[in-house]
């Protein structure tokens, strides 16, 4: 809410992403983008140029990429998740989780996307932009287990550096911890350890 001398003023409605469809195709689209009219925010999303890029913005420009029938049964993890709240670079592919209870033999053609077949409680996902995504502390656990640490580190750093995301160095080792038995967790410790050893110099 906007007070305007000491009046509330609606919102301002949130910034337009644009994608291939009724009103725009994908070539006119591209050749806005290379005339300076719009910015490419991701893969076929596109924001008008000054526009801040913002987790709702990025969630939306990787829902693009999903088709509508399996939206809502997927969710964007690890380091696609790392770039939607601004702490990684954009994605080659993006990271879907699916919970174990659902089936994912049909979502084997999904194109463009990695699937990890994972347990997920309610905790473990936020919706933002129309997309299920993993909570900031889950998507921190996943990347410290099963991303390699020249891109996990710095991914963690980051979302450790971001206060709005409710992270501490301390939780985050205590999830690892009490995480299931897995093959990965003591390289995962480690790599928590460089966290705790402060930025590289």
């Amino acid at each position: 809410m906007v007070i305007v001398q000491g009046r509330s003023a609606p919102d301002p409605p949130p910034p337009e992403l644009y994608s291939p469809g009724a009103l725009f195709s994908w070539p006119e689209l591209q050749a806005m983008a290379s005339d300076g009219v719009l910015t490419q925010l991701y893969q076929r999303g596109y924001l008008p140029p000054g526009t801040r890029p913002t987790a709702q913005l990025r969630a939306r420009a990787a829902s693009i990429l999903i088709r509508p029938a399996i939206r809502q049964r997927v969710v964007a993890g690890r380091m696609t998740a790392a770039w939607i709240y601004g702490c990684a670079d954009e994605p080659d592919r993006l990271a879907l989780l699916v919970d174990s209870t659902r089936r994912i033999s049909s979502l084997r053609s999904t194109r463009g996307c990695t699937l990890h077949e994972v347990h997920l409680g309610p905790s473990d996902v936020v919706s933002l932009g129309g997309l299920m995504v993993s909570s900031p502390l889950r998507t921190s656990v996943d990347i410290a287990l099963h991303v390699e640490p020249e891109r996990a580190v710095p991914a963690l750093r980051a979302l450790l550096g971001k206060p709005e995301l409710g992270l501490r160095l301390r939780l985050l080792v205590l999830a690892v911890e009490a995480s299931p038995r897995v093959p990965y967790k003591r390289a995962a410790l480690t790599k928590l350890e460089y966290l705790r050893a402060g930025p590289a110099p």
